[in-house]
């Protein structure tokens, strides 16, 4: 008698991590609620809050983060990450006042801008996937390489004289009150949803997250996929630099420090998994809000930026340590 031959069964990678507490609610409606709790609070606390023209400032507190995040949280979901984001913009920002000042028109600079960033990538992508050194090892080394080369272009100096028309990137509106930087903001979000959950690219950076190995066994381009990966985002720190120069009007080479923590915190805020393997656009995409209408409540209460920072790196360190204590919560409790 012959056995019964059965199909096999196929398998997919989960976007996220399934525990006790992803079942009983989505990470993602748990941040949504949170965001509208913050407005309310926020539009409670102060009467000018709900003003149109103040509630579009508040986009500037977190768009160019939240663009430069987006690229991050596919980094990280691969087992990689960035540290030298923040020290990318900076450069690209030198890059292009260094343009400005030879004679360079908006579109130069904006050229300029993404040719640094992708540079950039591209020396870490090169670095992390040619000669295997650890992603965190290779970024901060960068990072101060990178800060290091804005300090020895410009010393002491501040390049302020940037053509006509640059200002709209990062001052300009669309319609309304709704700006540029921030449809901009809307747009690339949208794109990198499909880009990671729609399409083989996306669910290939989930396979390499969850298990290396097993990924190269199965025919995917690891090396190649992480080389982009690191590819994009330094081009998303060469928009974050366009935006973020062209609002300010002016390069330091102290701009954007900091920005490499906001964006690891948001997206970690956003339900990814530092170690790789799981999470979503839309949870980095409300993290973003999250992040900017705290940031614009401090700013409405007069909170010194040195208290926002702390804020900033004990909710890195919270929303880490959370799942971990979950976890153990929850397994002592079935061993019950």
């Amino acid at each position: 008698m012959t056995a019964d031959i059965q199909a096999p069964v196929a398998r997919t990678i989960p976007d996220r991590i399934e525990t006790p507490f992803r079942r009983w609610k989505r990470w993602e409606v748990l941040l949504a609620g949170v965001a509208v709790a913050i407005f309310i609070f926020n539009a409670f606390a102060s009467p000018h809050f709900l003003n149109a023209s103040n509630l579009s400032d508040a986009t500037y507190n977190f768009t160019e983060q939240g663009i430069i995040a987006f690229a991050m949280a596919l980094l990280i979901i691969a087992g990689d990450i960035d540290l030298s984001v923040a020290s990318i913009v900076a450069v690209s920002s030198t890059g292009m006042g260094a343009a400005a000042t030879a004679g360079g028109g908006p579109a130069v600079l904006v050229v300029v801008g993404l040719v640094v960033g992708l540079a950039c990538g591209a020396v870490n992508g090169f670095i992390v996937t040619r000669f295997r050194v650890p992603s965190i090892v290779v970024t901060i080394g960068t990072m101060s390489l990178f800060r290091g080369i804005s300090y020895v272009v410009l010393g002491d100096q501040v390049y302020r004289h940037y053509p006509p028309g640059f200002d709209w990137f990062g001052q300009g509106y669309v319609w309304w009150v709704f700006t540029f930087e921030f449809l901009l903001f809307l747009l690339l979000a949208m794109a990198f949803a499909v880009l990671l959950h729609r399409t083989v690219f996306g669910r290939r950076i989930y396979v390499i997250g969850n298990n290396p190995v097993a990924a190269q066994f199965s025919g995917v381009r690891v090396d190649r996929i992480r080389f982009i990966l690191f590819l994009l985002t330094g081009l998303m720190s060469g928009v974050a630099a366009i935006l973020l120069t062209s609002r300010i009007a002016s390069t330091r080479p102290t701009i954007a420090t900091g920005y490499e923590l906001q964006a690891v915190t948001i997206v970690v805020l956003g339900g990814v998994n530092i170690l790789g393997g799981s999470g979503t656009i839309l949870g980095v995409f409300i993290a973003a809000f999250v992040i900017g209408l705290v940031t614009f409540g401090f700013g409405l209460f007069n909170v010194p930026g040195v208290v926002q920072s702390i804020f900033t790196g004990a909710l890195l360190i919270g929303v880490i340590a959370l799942p971990i204590v979950w976890g153990r919560v929850a397994a002592r409790l079935r061993a019950r």
